[in-house]
């Protein structure tokens, strides 16, 4: 299989993007759930809600590039799709990780991102984002 450089370009800025959504995501959920207090399954949530909003702006127009193909709730509806089985899968992990196995919740999630990523990529650049 041979990648050309345009995959590559937008896999690498679709990784940075997702490690600043990273930073929005433990920063809200760090901020939920230690400091207000609210449930960690709340609080893993909205972390990933809010990085989900700031990736899909920064993706639109920095990844992929799109401005007019499809109308921009539309597009959002199927970025947001993804998301939520994301967001599904982002919690099973971190369910079974942490609830089930002990590990460190920060550390749950820090994996539960990492495969969520892949999965977020592939969607997006097969179908969210495609010519």
């Amino acid at each position: 299989m041979v990648i050309d450089s345009e995959f590559l370009t937008k896999f690498l800025r679709f990784g940075l993007v997702g490690l600043s959504g990273v930073v929005v995501d433990f920063g809200i959920t760090w901020l939920c759930k230690e400091k207000f207090r609210f449930h960690k399954y709340v609080a893993n949530s909205l972390g990933f809600c809010t990085a989900t909003i700031s990736n899909y702006l920064l993706n639109k127009y920095w990844t992929f590039h799109t401005t007019g193909q499809q109308g921009m709730l539309f597009e959002f509806s199927k970025f947001l799709g993804f998301a939520l089985v994301g967001l599904l899968i982002n919690n099973l992990v971190l369910f079974f990780l942490h609830g089930k196995m002990k590990l460190n919740f920060y550390l749950s999630k820090l994996i539960a991102i990492a495969i969520v990523s892949i999965w977020n990529f592939l969607g997006n650049y097969l179908y969210t984002f495609s010519a």
